[in-house]
This record gives C-alpha cells, structure tokens and sequence, in this order.
C-alpha cells in the first residue's frame, strides 16, 4: 500500500436551518398566534485518532469533506433535524494545520483523541420568538448560519520512542526486522525504504511487558534538511522520538572512494538534524557500527572506536545476521526512553557503561537549560518590577502636578468669583445711594417704566 504522509483537504461544514413563520390553525381560535419551529444545526467536520490507519492515503484524492446542512424549521413548532457530524479517522499522530494561516489546529498524539475542524452553522430562530405583548403576530424569524469552510493540511508524524537513522543502505531495516517482527523491505541499493516502519521491540522473556516502538527512518543524505532526498519529509518523523539510534556502516573500498568514513557519515546526520530543529541534536543516542559478522569489520572497529572515543561519543559494535550485541542494545534503549536508570540489582537488566554516561550528558544539559530558563525569567521578572516601579513613579508625579494645577486653577477661580461679587455689591450700594429708596418688597430697574394699572370698577 501507498504511503502518504501529507495531504491538503477542503472541508466544509453543513449550514443551520431557516427558521419558519408559520401560525396555528385551529377551529375556533381565530387568533391562534405563531407556530414556526427554529432550524436544525448543520454538521460539523470532525477528525479522530485511530490507531489502526497507517497512511493519509484515503484522503489524498478526496476533493473535499462536507457535512450535510440542518433541517428548516416547520409550522405546529417544529424544529429541524440537526445534521449528524462528518467523522474521519486519521493515524496516531496526525498534525492539522490552517493552510491559510499557517495555525496549528491539533496534533492527535491519542488514540480516539476528536478535533473539530470545520464547525457546523447554528439553525435560525422561527417567528415563535418574536411575539410579545404588543406584536402577537410576528412575520419574522432568522437564516441558518452558513458553516465553517477552509483549507486544512494534514501532516503525519509516526509515534516511536527511538528513531534508527543512518545514511541509505547501513543496514537500519535488517536491523529491525532482527530486534523486531516487523518486516520491512531490504534489498542490496539505496533507498530502499520509502517509509518510516515502526517495529515493536520487546526486553526479556515472554512474561516480561517491557517494550518500545523503533521507527526506520528512510535513509538521510547532505542536505536532508533542505529537502534533498526527500529529507524533510524524512526528519519530520524523528520530531516525536525520545531516543536516537546512529547507525553507521564499517569504512570500506567502496565509501573511501566515496569520500566517507563512520566519524564523517555521523558528523554529517548530527548537522543535518542540528539545521532541521537544534533540539533533536540534544536528544539522547546511542551509536553503532553494524556487520560485526564480517572479518574486516572488526579489524577495522578498533581504529574507529577510537576516532569516536576522541569526541567522547561511545561506539558499539553489533551484527544484525548473527544477534551480536542486540540483547544489550535493546535494554540500553529502553533504559533511554524512560529516561532514567533501572532501579534494579540485576547486573543483566541494568544498562552498558555508555549509556550511563549519555544518560549523564542529557541530565546535565536539561539541568544548564532550566537553569538558563530560570535565570532569563528572574532577569525578565525584575526587569518588569523595575518598569511597573518607574511607570508607577511616573503615573504618582503626573497625579501630583495634576493635582496641584487643579488646586491653583479652583483658588483663581475661588479668588476672582470673590472680586466679582465683591465688584457687584460695590455697584449695588453706588445705585441705592444716588435713587429714592426702594419701597420694602418690591425692586425697581433703573430707566424702566412706570406702568400704569386700570381698576374696573365693580358694578
């Protein structure tokens, strides 16, 4: 079967349902009043996690996803039907993006985890709700709302605990398919595998539950970051393992003429992961020479073990055809996808000396970086105290100044409402003194005219 890992889908959700006007007939009730039932939800689009899909294949020639519309609304209060959910499974660790704006919408790490990408319109309002006391009769009622439409991607990243990567043709399918009962296909040239294959390894016997998923990365080239090689498309898929298995190939004739050598072949997958996303450079690793069952291979392993003991990165050295070094290998990754060392007193159980060591290296520098973290969010937190203090400092001075000119301004105002009044008191006792005084109770204007009132005599 094809496998397809990146699709990009239109999808649409169904439309609410009219709202109706209708009213009740009934004999004898003349006035029987409203009677339109509200319109039915449309569908909604909905995407779920199932573990049993392994491709995005079923949705790659899918034109667009739609859900059906709402039911209208009918007369005798009738509401709509509501239009069921579209569902579609996706594989485990399907990641949805907005093709328009770029938004994450959900990454379904969870099997029957549901995310909602097209949301179905709401029905509308029949005339049912627009009576009142004064309008009992209503002719009016309100249109579905039309659903959710738009452009979504569908990104697939496998879920693996240990990612086995390593240039085409070292040996990374023979190698799973020897730790593993998966079957991938192995044949003798590059790029042979075209898809990640997850293999189940199990630690121990039969009664033991210990166990981790490998996925085989297809083989990475220079320039696997850029998208040479399909490399992108590759890298993605090591995103969500916790453990790193390198797995580089003894230095023969052939790589020589090449122009490669194990040191080079593991310098070259580190930079490459290192420009895809620094951080899976930090993951913890373990890396091994494959085909110790061939003669030259060991010969050659004393020299290279220690070009890598050099950088302080620890060499094993195993052999797919005859199990060499598979037993401890595998408890070595197990014990680096927990994360932690077995608290165990089994010598057998416990981990190699060199995972001890990496498991040491990834302590220390997840300790450096929270405590960096740390130390940018003090520097950032008293960096804020100190700006809310001067805006703080700031805002109180604004308030005084503030303050202070409204007291000057209302001890002006204060000061010349005095002067006037007392200027309009000064005027009133010039005038009294120059006319005749004024009769008690009564005021007379200056210049005004005298008016003269008729009497009618009574009869």
């Amino acid at each position: 079967m094809k496998f397809v890992d990146e699709v990009r889908i239109r999808v649409k959700a169904g439309d609410g349902g009219n709202g109706s006007v209708a009213f009740r007939r009934e004999k004898y009730v003349p006035f029987g009043g409203p009677a339109g039932g509200d319109g039915g939800n449309g569908g909604s689009v909905v995407l779920i996690a199932d573990e049993g899909r392994t491709s995005l294949l079923d949705l790659a020639h899918a034109p667009i996803l739609r859900a059906k519309n709402g039911e209208h609304g009918r007369g005798k209060d009738q509401y709509g039907k509501a239009a069921p959910d579209f569902e579609v499974r996706v594989p485990v660790g399907t990641v949805i993006w907005d093709h328009t704006t770029g938004e994450r919408i959900a990454d379904l790490t969870d099997h029957g985890a549901r995310a909602v990408v097209a949301q179905g319109g709401k029905g509308g309002r029949g005339n049912i709700h627009f009576a009142t006391p004064f309008h009992r009769a209503p002719r009016r009622s309100e249109p579905g709302i039309e659903g959710e439409e738009r452009i979504i991607r569908l990104e697939l990243k496998v879920l693996a605990d240990v990612g086995l990567l390593g240039f085409p043709n070292v040996g990374k399918s023979t190698l799973v398919a020897a730790m593993s009962r998966a079957r991938p296909k192995i044949a003798d040239y590059p790029f042979t595998t075209l898809r990640p294959h997850l293999g189940v390894v199990k630690i121990g016997g039969r009664a033991s539950s210990a166990t981790f998923v490998m996925a085989d990365i297809p083989g990475l080239i220079p320039g696997a970051s850029e998208g040479h090689g399909l490399g992108t498309r590759f890298l993605k898929h090591v995103e969500r393992c916790r453990a790193l298995l390198h797995l580089v190939a003894p230095p023969t004739d052939e790589l020589r003429e090449e122009g490669r050598d194990p040191l080079g072949d593991y310098d070259l997958i580190m930079a490459e992961l290192a420009k895809f996303a620094p951080e899976l450079a930090a993951r913890p690793q373990i890396v091994a020479m494959s085909k110790a069952d061939l003669p030259e291979t060991r010969e050659a392993f004393v020299e290279v073990e220690r070009q890598f003991r050099k950088r302080r990165i620890p060499l094993r050295l195993i052999s797919a055809a005859t199990g060499e070094g598979l037993e401890q290998l595998a408890r070595d990754l197990y014990h680096l996808v927990r994360g932690r060392l077995p608290e165990v007193d089994d010598a057998e159980a416990a981990p190699s000396a060199a995972v001890v060591e990496a498991l040491e290296v990834v302590t220390a520098e997840v300790a450096a970086r929270r405590k960096a973290k740390a130390s940018a969010k003090a520097g950032a937190k008293a960096k804020a105290k100190a700006k809310a203090k001067a805006k703080a400092g700031a805002k109180a001075k604004a308030g005084a100044k503030a303050k202070a000119g409204a007291k000057a301004k209302a001890g002006a105002k204060a000061k010349a409402s005095a002067k006037a009044k007392a200027s309009a008191k000064a005027g009133a006792r010039a005038g009294a003194g120059k006319g005749r005084p004024a009769k008690k109770g009564s005021v007379r204007r200056a210049g005004a005219k005298k008016t003269v009132r008729t009497v009618k005599k009574s009869r």
